[in-house]
């Protein structure tokens, strides 16, 4: 096989910035794409000339000519639509969250043991240039002993459009949680190289979008008249078995001195660092000084920095999987742990 066909569920905003990405790959090709909306669906395809046109995820699914697709959907339908992909053949690209809960997403784990197809979650915050040069360095064990963690993404004002599945618990499961910590969540734990937490403890909090505040540009959404019933604002401390503890820190709406702000801080026993953009941190023993160093020079292991190329390459066979089913499933359940810390007032333990 010298060329990767796509097909994309899903056509909405984030689909246009993955076609992109996908073509930018020689031996790739964007050959099928469905949505429910006819009118989302005709532009998407009409850009990208898009031959085979759906309106039901299954038909795609049935196409000789589709090798691999990507689902971009309602959070609620991503376990549902993945494991029916794997079962009709397909190697799967799915968007983040990973599931509605662990259970579900052990079922797209199980189903993509049985296909023998490739199954990865698209987490692109591990492919930037700058998260790879500090998660080479933290395990070639420059940082020495990485013993702490935080990751946070505060947005003043972020909410994706009001009143479109974003922020209904029903089709989402949760908010800015599912959206936009689980991106750095996955990226803390990817760049220290842990993904073995014991417990958790967090608490959720809606705040801004109940009240129609908060709200942002993104997304091309229907919009319905669904409560906003999911969080606004999220906070974890993560315990890991190797002693380490994580914090997290997330919100789509707060008040704020910056609009955005984000970063993961790694505090190591010989140097910390910083990803947004890549510091380092640490004593010059030759002089005693202390150094802030903000041209990292590090190895970059995927210098296409594109999860479409990392996926493309690993179904043909030249690149490693960049993002396992394991370590994403470790993520849901963590996710799962702050919703039900939240909801107990309890520590949660992780078996």
């Amino acid at each position: 096989m010298s060329e990767i066909r796509f097909g994309f569920i899903g056509t909405g905003k984030i689909a246009y910035s993955s076609a992109e990405e996908l073509l930018s790959h020689e031996n790739a090709s964007l050959v099928a794409a469905q949505d429910l909306s006819a009118k989302r669906l005709g532009e998407f395809a009409d850009k990208f000339a898009v031959e085979e046109r759906y309106a039901n995820a299954d038909d795609l699914f049935a196409s000789p000519n589709v090798d691999a697709v990507y689902i971009a959907v309602p959070n609620k339908y991503h376990a549902p639509l993945a494991i029916a992909a794997l079962k009709a053949g397909k190697h799967v690209m799915l968007e983040k969250p990973f599931a509605m809960n662990a259970t579900e997403a052990e079922a797209v784990v199980s189903a993509a043991k049985e296909s023998g197809k490739l199954f990865t979650l698209g987490m692109n915050q591990r492919f930037r240039e700058d998260s790879q040069k500090i998660r080479n360095l933290a395990t070639a064990g420059k940082l020495g002993e990485i013993y702490y963690a935080k990751a946070y993404w505060f947005r003043r004002s972020g909410i994706p459009t009001l009143g479109t599945w974003f922020g209904n618990k029903e089709l989402a499961g949760a908010g800015a949680i599912n959206d936009i910590g689980v991106h750095l969540l996955d990226l803390c734990l990817h760049t220290i190289d842990n993904f073995d937490p014991v417990s958790v403890s967090g608490r959720t909090y809606t705040k801004f979008g109940n009240r129609g505040l908060g709200g942002g540009g993104w997304g091309i959404s229907d919009k319905s008249d669904a409560p906003f019933d999911v969080d606004d604002f999220a906070t974890a401390l993560i315990k890991m078995r190797n002693g380490a503890t994580i914090s997290l820190e997330v919100s789509w709406a707060c008040h704020t001195e910056k609009n955005d702000k984000m970063d993961v801080e790694v505090f190591g026993t010989e140097a910390g660092a910083s990803l947004y953009p890549a510091r380092l941190y640490k004593s010059d023993t030759s002089t005693g000084e202390y150094q802030i160093v903000e041209d990292v020079n590090a190895p970059v292991s995927m210098k296409h920095s594109s999860r479409f190329h990392n996926f493309t390459n690993a179904i043909l066979g030249t690149e490693e999987l960049a993002v396992p089913a394991e370590q994403a499933l470790v993520i849901q359940k963590i996710l799962d742990a702050i919703a039900e810390s939240s909801s107990t007032g309890k520590e949660v333990t992780l078996s």
